[in-house]
């Protein structure tokens, strides 16, 4: 099945929104919800982080699959439902022109088709390559959706965003521009209208820990990070949510709360395979990080349930 055809839960991206949610009835705060947020579900990164062969090895990804559908099956029991479980980024681990990538995809594709609650996908350095090309962006817009958009979710403002554009856009400078133009735009919206709240999904986190730490292969370059922070913090976005680090981490940076969170699939850390529940109220977005065994068995507990109830 195809993400065309995959329909309801593949209602991808297009024109850079998502027609999941209409604009004109989403726009006005409701009240309390809560999404779910997971990252680097990346089939075939298991296998080929054991063997030591991360660029070529990744010739089997059964776990994932499974960890996925568990993934699945602890949103989809949830009650009340969540209005979208997003997936920040590196989809499937080959890379664009390797073995296996067809495969991958394919799977990915089988795995959440029976849910009904809307799929919201980013980008990932694996499903774009760590330096993309307007081939493999279009590549993966054909495949998933765009590659950056928005959308409104009673009363919240969300931004999707290609994070590779920042991390090394040499082959695409065009299409950089262009994402950043556009996000301008949209954060300008977001002050005009007054949104109850703007959050930004993508897959690179800004920073781990803190705005000065030392650069490394899992953030943005310092005077990129503060660039792109400094830009939200003026707008008036409350959160980032990313993944790529394959553990848990995060920190602050003025009134930005930039949130790393683990894997579904492969872990480099200690943190076990899960999900992260983001309950978003009137005031503020409160987040915690559960493995799947324990969603899956325990769901959400009473003291985030609890702030869905307020007014």
């Amino acid at each position: 099945m195809s993400a065309a055809e995959a329909g309801g839960v593949f209602r991808r991206a297009r024109g850079r929104t998502l027609d999941a949610f209409p604009s004109e009835k989403e726009r006005e705060w409701k009240g309390p919800f809560y999404f779910i947020q997971g990252a680097d579900p990346q089939f075939g990164l298991m296998k080929a982080w054991s063997t030591g062969n991360c660029d070529s090895g990744g010739d089997e990804w059964g776990q994932e699959i499974r960890l996925t559908e568990q993934a699945v099956q602890a949103v989809n029991k949830l009650k009340p439902r969540p209005r979208f479980f997003v997936l920040c980024g590196d989809l499937i681990h080959a890379m664009p022109g390797t073995p296996w990538r067809k495969e991958q995809t394919a799977d990915l594709q089988r795995v959440p088709a029976d849910s009904d609650i809307p799929l919201v996908l980013v980008s990932g350095n694996h499903d774009l390559g760590n330096a993309p090309t307007p081939e493999t962006v279009a590549e993966f817009q054909r495949t998933w959706g765009d590659d950056y958009f928005s959308f409104w979710v009673g009363g919240v403002l969300c931004l999707v965003l290609n994070s590779q554009f920042w991390y090394d856009a040499s082959r695409c400078p065009a299409l950089k521009q262009a994402q950043d133009q556009w996000l301008d735009q949209q954060l300008s919206i977001a002050g005009q209208l007054e949104c109850q709240h703007a959050i930004v999904f993508q897959h690179i986190p800004l920073f781990l820990q803190n705005i000065d730490e030392d650069d490394d292969y899992f953030n943005l370059t310092k005077s990129v990070r503060r660039e792109v922070a400094d830009k939200l913090v003026r707008a008036g976005v409350t959160a980032v949510f990313s993944g790529h680090y394959h553990r848990n981490a995060g920190g602050t940076y003025q009134n930005l709360d930039m949130v790393v969170s683990s894997a579904i699939g492969c872990q480099l850390g200690q943190d076990t395979h899960g999900l992260r529940v983001v309950v978003v109220t009137a005031e503020k977005i409160v987040h915690r990080y559960y493995s799947l065994d324990e969603l899956s068995e325990k769901g959400i507990e009473d003291d985030l349930m609890g702030l869905m109830k307020e007014k």
